[in-house]
């Protein structure tokens, strides 16, 4: 009876041991648990804080290459600005510098008189045309000055230019011929310029050759 007795009091702390692993199994437990819960809500903090949301619509979307701007020549274009800017003066003494013949033709130093006969027969074909009928002095000089300046940079060899006969001015006089020519030869792309044959405009335009050409 004794050993019985003896067995169960052995059995005591062995108890004891059990229900302690069992109390902190149920402690470790409920500790996973609360930080489960606590993470559930840490990640929902947004939503728990402004309520309810529905996620937006994806809308597929497409990147488009964005093509680069070509650059900018701005250097040319200042010293195209500078050379439209240059004063073609109307005061200018030209007679000196035309030929004296019945057309006053034109032709720069060292361009020879052949040049001018080739010119006058029309042995450069034209590839452009400047009609100045009805413009003011002061546009049609800014005209001129912009036509030269792009034919000779386009490299045109041979362009006319229309002054008019002047029939419809005041006296009937021709008021930009004169000035056409004073214009032409301050212009350094003109190498040298004719009246126009009686096919091509006669006394109302001159025949222009231009830089690079002769």
């Amino acid at each position: 009876m004794s050993k019985v007795v003896r067995s169960l009091s052995d059995l005591k702390p062995l108890a004891r041991e059990l229900a302690s692993a069992r109390l902190a199994a149920e402690i470790e437990r409920e500790r996973l648990a609360a930080a489960m819960r606590l993470a559930e809500q840490e990640r929902r903090v947004f939503e728990l804080t402004v309520g309810p949301v529905t996620p937006l619509r994806r809308v597929d979307r497409v990147i488009h290459d964005l093509e680069q701007p070509a650059p900018e020549p701005r250097q040319r274009e200042a010293d195209e600005r500078a050379v439209l800017l240059q004063a073609l003066s109307d005061e200018i003494d030209i007679d000196s510098l035309l030929d004296t013949d019945e057309t006053l033709s034109f032709r720069r130093e060292g361009i020879g008189l052949e040049v001018v006969r080739k010119l006058r027969r029309g042995h450069w074909a034209l590839q452009g045309q400047l009609d100045l009928h009805g413009l003011r002095r002061d546009a049609a000089r800014e005209a001129l000055g912009q036509f030269i300046h792009d034919s000779a940079r386009r490299g045109l060899r041979c362009v006319r230019v229309v002054h008019g006969k002047g029939h419809g001015s005041p006296g009937r006089e021709p008021v930009l011929k004169g000035r056409v020519r004073r214009w032409l030869v301050q212009k350094h792309e003109v190498l040298a310029f004719v009246q126009a044959r009686a096919s091509e405009g006669g006394a109302g335009a001159l025949i222009v050759l231009l830089n690079g050409t002769a």
